[in-house]
């Protein structure tokens, strides 16, 4: 009964909206990317006003996506309804959100989600927010179209790493195959966010990749702003290192730590199954789920690294790799 009250108030709320904002996180990743995508074109196909907005703008190997030209960088007009998706608090959107009233809807699937919008659906269990939109946009009176379909597409493959993440599950597939019987490209929207790869983006890995260090059953590694300046990397994320190294055989928890040119350092953990590193990641102000989890934090990056491991050192305990 209260899932229905939900999914009546959106109805109600997505009906009645003429000019919508819908916003997603800083260093979009391809759930952030899709889910904005897919709602932004499915309201659009509704014939609503709608602006798309990251404050990093879109990394340039999504342009392949329909919509990926509307996306802006701030909030250009004015607007009566606002959409966050794939947050789980405020500050992850940046700062194009601040003088804002909370947004009207927020759409999640991260276990740390605050609940900071008037409306608030989120589902911990789901894999990707772009999977709760693809069960849920028609329920809430907007059509999954081919365009929609292959933002969304992208949006589940992306946060499952190509369907290998512990959390994947029938259901997740069985969403995957009806986005591709509405015509999303699987192979292609495959290729094109997982599998290509940049001369700059490989530099970059190359840095990060000769960093690393390891002990009981810990293994963790940086990159910092001048190894992404020798790598001639456009972007302030990660270009994905981490799926790389949490492929690394018999360890219990992966770290990664990016420094950032406004003196904060993200911070991307990776666990084996069984071992919560939200926990950690709330702890420093970030989120996530229990298996990936990450936090921005203020500080020097040889400062965060040893309050990080520090942590993270306490969660393993005694725990020791087979």
């Amino acid at each position: 009964m209260k899932a229905r009250r939900m999914d009546q108030q959106i109805n109600a709320l997505l009906s009645q909206a003429h000019s919508v904002v819908v916003v997603s996180h800083i260093r979009p990743d391809g759930d952030a990317i899709g889910s904005l995508l897919g709602m932004g074109l499915a309201l659009m196909h509704a014939d609503k006003k709608v602006q798309m907005v990251l404050q990093d703008g879109l990394p340039e190997k999504y342009n392949f996506l329909p919509g990926s030209e509307l996306v802006q960088r701030r909030i250009e007009s004015p607007f009566d309804t606002l959409i966050v998706v794939d947050c789980s608090d405020l500050e992850r959107t940046g700062v194009i959100l601040q003088g804002q009233n909370p947004p009207d809807l927020v759409i999640d699937h991260h276990k740390t989600n605050l609940a900071f919008g008037s409306l608030n659906y989120v589902e911990p269990q789901a894999v990707a927010t772009a999977a709760i939109l693809a069960e849920k946009l028609p329920v809430w009176g907007l059509e999954v179209d081919e365009e929609v379909a292959a933002c969304l597409l992208t949006g589940i493959l992306g946060d499952t790493i190509g369907f290998r993440t512990t959390n994947m599950s029938p259901n997740a597939l069985r969403i995957a195959a009806d986005l591709m019987e509405k015509g999303a490209d699987l192979p292609t929207i495959y290729q094109k966010t997982l599998l290509s790869r940049s001369i700059a983006e490989l530099r970059y890995w190359g840095q990060g990749l000769i960093n690393i260090r390891n002990e009981d059953g810990l293994l963790w590694t940086t990159l910092t702003l001048d190894d992404r300046i020798k790598a001639a990397y456009p972007e302030n994320d990660d270009a994905d290192l981490i799926n790389l190294l949490s492929s690394a055989a018999n360890f219990l928890i992966v770290v990664l730590f990016i420094e950032q040119a406004d003196g904060k350092v993200k911070v991307s953990w990776r666990s084996a199954e069984g071992i919560d590193v939200s926990q950690v990641a709330f702890e420093f102000g970030g989120g996530g789920h229990a298996a990936a989890a990450g936090a921005d934090i203020i500080g020097s990056l040889d400062k965060v690294v040893d309050l990080v491991l520090t942590k993270t050192k306490k969660l393993l305990g005694d725990r020791r790799v087979n």
